[in-house]
């Protein structure tokens, strides 16, 4: 899409998903722009994540299934191109909503997702009483980021490995900065809301499963999940507040591979492939909003996506392109 307004000079703060489509969507909008990033992208927290559409951990709740579903049919296209873009469809089942039960704030979510239902008896596990079926994007995180960048590149936009020290910093030759900093907003905004959700995870040979499968329960700590990927079998996992350290633990390791294997006995033989550690950046709701810096320059915030990253990266970037235009106007809020 070509926009019909002057086209700016744009440093976008962050590699990872958020950061790689917000740049995508602004390169492709006309802007020029430059993403600015300390890791690459199989460094980044993005890297590590199991991939799939559903939004989990992630608020406020209405608008993060309006992002959701953005991004849903967005992968769903990609999806047509799963060895150059990484995104797959897959069927699987949620034995539980991540945030508990059916009042959990996320109808829309189930009423947009094609051919969502109710799971049988027959498909659920012994002791679960509840879930859904259903077809989603399921995302190769590795390789959808080298397709977002060479997707950038393709747009004449750019990525620059280096560690911003200030949104000031960044902004010093732009017109514009877009932070996606994640984590590291903390310290670079400073918001001391921002804070990590750890999740560890281990892949191993997939001994022939072909479908997703997550239990998930409110706030729940240890979570059971089943993610084929081409590289392996994704299993999961934990997500574990204000818990900062990215070394696997074997014990909890062992634990994982444990309760995925009492739904799949299979797995307790398999040989494991990887351990990985991700800190997602969760806050109590995501922040997208604009301020200026304090040498006038605007600044469009667009971090604390939590768990749902992939799940609300194109609904996100979509709003990122109207708060440019609404700036390029003089009419967006400025908020702090």
């Amino acid at each position: 899409m070509t926009s019909n307004t002057e086209s700016l000079d744009v440093r976008v703060v962050g590699g990872g998903v958020i950061g790689l489509t917000s740049a995508v969507a602004l390169a492709e909008d006309g802007h020029r722009v430059r993403v600015l990033s300390r890791d690459p992208a199989d460094g980044t927290t993005s890297a590590v994540a199991g991939g799939l559409c559903w939004p989990y951990r992630i608020r406020p709740y209405e608008r993060a299934v309006e992002w959701s579903v953005r991004s849903f049919q967005v992968l769903a296209a990609l999806a047509e191109r799963p060895e150059e873009t990484g995104a797959r469809m897959v069927t699987g089942t949620m034995t539980a909503t991540t945030d508990g039960g059916g009042d959990d704030g996320l109808a829309a979510w189930y009423d947009a997702v094609p051919g969502l239902r109710r799971a049988t008896a027959e498909e659920l596990p012994e002791g679960c009483a509840s879930g859904w079926r259903a077809r989603t994007p399921l995302v190769d995180m590795p390789a959808h980021l080298r397709y977002l960048e060479q997707r950038l590149t393709a747009a004449g936009g750019a990525v620059e490995r280096r560690e911003v020290t200030s949104l000031e910093e960044a902004g010093a030759a732009a017109d514009l900065v877009v932070n996606c900093s994640g984590l590291g907003a903390r310290d670079l905004v400073p918001d001391p809301e921002v804070h990590p959700v750890q999740g560890q995870l281990v892949v191993v040979e997939n001994p022939g499963i072909e479908e997703w499968y997550v239990s998930a329960g409110a706030g729940a700590t240890d979570t059971t999940y089943l993610l084929p990927q081409p590289y392996g079998l994704v299993l999961g996992g934990t997500a574990r507040e204000h818990a900062w350290s990215r070394e696997p633990d074997p014990a909890v390791a062992e634990a994982i591979v444990a309760r995925c294997a009492q739904r799949f006995p299979e797995l307790a033989r398999a040989r494991v492939l990887a351990h990985k550690v991700g800190l997602r950046p969760a806050r109590p709701a995501v922040r997208l909003a604009v301020e200026r810096l304090s040498g006038g320059v605007p600044c469009l915030h667009n971090y604390g996506h939590g768990g749902g990253g992939v799940t609300v990266a194109w609904g996100c970037a979509d709003e990122v392109l109207r708060m440019v235009r609404a700036v390029q106007e003089d009419r967006g809020p400025v908020r702090r």
